[in-house]
């Protein structure tokens, strides 16, 4: 009878290379949008507003912008709003804005003191939309690398699929130990919750709802309707709740994979994985559940259990040697070569797959133990219910 457990993770492993060998829709599918300020027939072509929120950015900052003021597209303004930082990042846009390539597109916005009932990131957007002067709006980490191509072949896509939001999912750099075996983790459980992009595009179920905050390409025009960052000025994970208000609005969102033409770095150190994670996932896993006030309440406490399947199976083997538990470690460590393959880590850390669960399971305990209250980038925030 135990034999199903192996049969069904065999299962997984095939559901998870199915999903990553036709992984859908691509960017590659949408050719760039030409640049230059004419569009077909002779109409403007509209202009984009790039912002960036930035706190505490210097080591991210510089090559941030280099990447965008390279884009293809044109016209283009980017607009980095800084949000107190002490590291000296507005200094670094202040000087980036005197350089040629900069040609007075690039314009460094001094943050305003953080209103009380407000997350600083949201603050920061809403205060670049505020002075952005497009009728697109690009919502940009500072922590992303873009291709010449993205902004283009973004914009096409959102026009050829009528949507009032494009999302991006990027390419994950990943350098130390600790980001090469957390992450692919973190990316899995991501994935396994989101399904098929296909699944989530113009969606109408509100909980199905989500938009990766690095890198959202939206009109001005549903980015009002919904009320702007304002409407989620309260909430850690911003980009989720945001796709949610457009779905609400009865507004298309559409996510396409584009690991070709942009890149992040999440996280440099293991302080920062365990930061980063505690901060977002028991405010935001709920939002991706019906709205169950006992369901929403009860998952973050539960949403570590699944972590279980990957460290009780080999610890079963080493400790009873039952051949089920065998060829279920086997299973497993098929899988996760597939996954850390996906994301770019090296295959040998496929081989510490439990310890890398086990981290993943600690983080979400932790991070349902913090519950509302969340510490970042030296602030404290209290979550609204």
């Amino acid at each position: 009878m135990t034999w199903w457990i192996p049969a069904g993770y065999a299962l997984f492993l095939c559901l998870v290379m199915y999903r990553n060998w036709t992984r859908r829709p691509q960017l590659t599918d949408y050719a760039p949008q030409p640049s230059g300020p004419a569009g077909p027939a002779g109409t403007a072509r509209p202009v984009v507003s790039v912002i960036v929120p930035a706190r505490d950015e210097a080591a991210n900052i510089e090559p941030c912008v280099r990447s965008i003021l390279a884009a293809s597209y044109a016209p283009l303004e980017l607009i980095v709003v800084d949000d107190g930082s002490s590291d000296g990042t507005a200094e670094i846009v202040e000087h980036l804005a005197t350089a040629p390539e900069a040609a007075g597109r690039l314009r460094l916005v001094r943050g305003a003191e953080l209103p009380a009932d407000w997350f600083g990131k949201q603050w920061a957007l809403v205060q670049g939309y505020r002075v952005a002067r497009g009728e697109l709006l690009l919502f940009a980490d500072a922590d992303t690398r873009h291709h010449p191509e993205l902004v283009a072949r973004a914009v096409r896509a959102l026009a050829t699929e009528h949507a009032a939001l494009v999302s991006v999912v990027p390419r994950q750099e990943m350098a130390t130990f600790w980001e090469r075996l957390i992450q692919p983790h973190m990316f899995l459980v991501l994935a396994s919750r989101v399904g098929d992009l296909g699944r989530v595009n113009r969606t109408r179920v509100e909980w199905d709802a989500i938009a990766n905050g690095q890198f959202i390409l939206t009109t001005r025009a549903a980015y009002e309707a919904v009320g702007t960052h304002e409407a989620v000025r309260q909430t850690v994970v911003e980009d989720l709740a945001l796709a949610q208000a457009y779905v609400r609005h009865h507004l298309d969102i559409f996510l396409t994979h584009g690991e070709q033409y942009m890149s992040t770095r999440m996280y440099r150190d293991l302080a920062g994985i365990v930061a980063g994670w505690t901060k977002n996932l028991a405010t935001g896993v709920p939002l991706a559940f019906p709205p169950s006030r006992l369901v929403r309440r009860v998952v973050p406490y539960v949403m570590w259990l699944p972590a279980l399947a990957w460290i009780l199976p080999p610890v079963l083997w080493a400790l009873f040697g039952w051949p089920w538990a065998a060829a279920t470690t086997v299973i497993s460590l098929a899988l996760w070569l597939v996954a850390y393959g996906v994301a770019g880590a090296p295959l040998a850390y496929a081989l510490l797959y439990p310890l890398g669960a086990a981290m993943v399971a600690y983080i979400m305990i932790r991070s349902a133990w913090r519950g509302r209250n969340v510490e970042w980038r030296g602030r404290r925030y209290s979550v609204a219910r």
